[in-house]
């Protein structure tokens, strides 16, 4: 029996849905989806998943979620989304729409309900024998970026190769073998390349080395000779020795002439700018190394000042790395003083003889005492052996004397090449001679790394 008032169905305690003949009595107009009435109010928005309800003719609270509003085509009622399925919402009838969902044409079966939230998704059916199947592998969190520190190149692992003897019955063994058998370096090559890594160590700026003695005749500019060939060669940077002897010094006398040009043909000159314009006034040895000579006229000589010595070393700072000054026997003559302020560091030559050894004791006396005594401690000492022979005085009761002063010293022997007085070339010294140069260049060496600048420049 209709009732007298307009009121929105419920849905029973079953969960069916009024069918449609129900609807009729109700009330309800079913139109097409073509000729929706419009809502008699303005659109509220309800919840995500359901329609606005209508407003007029319902009382409040008689209204069901998802129930539509009265006087209004059910087909305008929102479909739920599955998310809001939860457990005690009536389950519609099947072949019948949903509470709210809008009627639309048949497309299909109606999708499969998911599982329940909090529910996990049934495993995989295994493999069947004989069949390639895909096994699920465990699931390693991933992330944008790695974790720790990205790999170095550093840290791969690497094997040396084994350097090729240079001399022995391994450089024969090497050969012969056809390079299959490698004995590797021996224990003397070892050394003999330690020494060349420190001859090699880089400078700071340039390095002014000194060579003096008050002795003449114990091999003093041969000694600067074997220092700077050894440096020329061994080294990639530009070494040069200066003839700063007042007695007409014979420095230029050990390389190959190549020009007439002195110290003060370069000071003279207005026109350097760059090293092509020094080499002019240099001559250079086998060695790389390269010579300022000194005036060959001894009165003229004289007047190579301190002043004029310092000019000289601004110039060959600029374009010079190593710079040894061949001094003269001399400690007061004019030049001497610029010298030994400019000078980093002191070879001081004796020879193994007992005026030799007190001549040395007093040049290091004297430096001591006029302001020098830096020069003192970082002295290197070489006993040179000028004549073939035993000498005649405890060498080593020297060594240990000079050790007590200075920072080194090397014992030289003799070589007939270096007694020769003329041209110096490395490839004739005997390798014993040249052995101990490489020793003395490698513990001046030592030095370089000093910071020179509390000195004075």
């Amino acid at each position: 029996m209709p009732s007298s008032s307009t009121e929105s169905p419920r849905p029973s305690n079953s969960g069916r849905h009024r069918l449609p003949a129900e609807a009729a009595q109700a009330g309800e107009t079913n139109q097409p989806p073509q000729q929706l009435a419009p809502q008699a109010g303005p659109y509220q928005p309800g919840p995500t998943g359901y329609a606005a309800p209508a407003t007029g003719g319902q009382a409040p609270g008689s209204e069901e979620p998802g129930a539509p509003a009265p006087n209004e085509p059910w087909r305008n009622a929102a479909a739920p989304t599955w998310a809001d399925e939860t457990v005690g919402r009536p389950t519609p009838l099947a072949g019948g729409p949903a509470p709210g969902q809008q009627q639309s044409p048949p497309q299909g079966p109606p999708p499969q309900p998911g599982p329940p939230p909090g529910t996990m998704a049934p495993a995989p059916p295994p493999a069947m024998p004989g069949q390639w199947g895909r096994q699920p592998g465990p699931v390693v969190p991933g992330g944008p970026y790695p974790q720790g520190p990205p790999p170095s190149l550093d840290d791969v692992p690497m094997r040396r190769a084994k350097k090729s003897p240079g001399s022995g019955w391994r450089k024969a063994v090497h050969h012969v073998s056809g390079g299959a058998i490698n004995p590797g370096l021996s224990a003397e090559e070892m050394r003999l390349q330690e020494l060349v890594a420190r001859i090699r160590q880089p400078v700071r700026g340039d390095y002014r080395i000194a060579t003096l003695s008050l002795k003449g005749g114990v091999g003093k500019t041969t000694t600067t000779m074997g220092i700077g060939s050894i440096f020329a060669s061994i080294r990639g940077d530009r070494v040069i020795a200066v003839d700063a002897n007042p007695d007409f010094g014979t420095l230029s006398q050990r390389v190959p002439l190549q020009t007439r040009s002195t110290v003060r043909d370069l000071l003279l000159d207005p026109s350097i700018q760059r090293y092509s314009d020094v080499r002019r006034h240099t001559s250079q040895a086998t060695s790389r190394l390269e010579v300022l000579a000194s005036e060959r006229d001894p009165a003229a000589s004289e007047a190579f000042s301190e002043e004029e010595y310092r000019a000289v070393a601004r110039i060959l700072q600029r374009f010079y790395n190593i710079i040894l000054t061949d001094c003269g026997t001399g400690l007061m003559h004019s030049a001497m003083s610029g010298v030994l302020d400019l000078a980093h560091s002191l070879v001081l030559i004796s020879s193994p003889a007992i005026d030799g050894a007190r001549s040395a004791a007093a040049t290091l006396d004297w430096l001591s005492l006029h302001g020098h005594d830096h020069l003192v401690r970082n002295a290197v000492v070489v006993i040179n052996s000028p004549r073939a022979g035993s000498p005649n005085v405890g060498v080593q009761q020297l060594r240990e004397y000079f050790l007590s002063r200075c920072r080194a010293v090397h014992i030289i022997p003799f070589d007939p090449h270096m007694s020769e007085g003329a041209e110096i070339d490395l490839h004739r010294l005997h390798k014993h001679t040249k052995r101990a140069y490489v020793e003395l260049a490698a513990t001046i060496a030592d030095d370089f790394a000093t910071d020179h600048r509390r000195y004075r420049n």
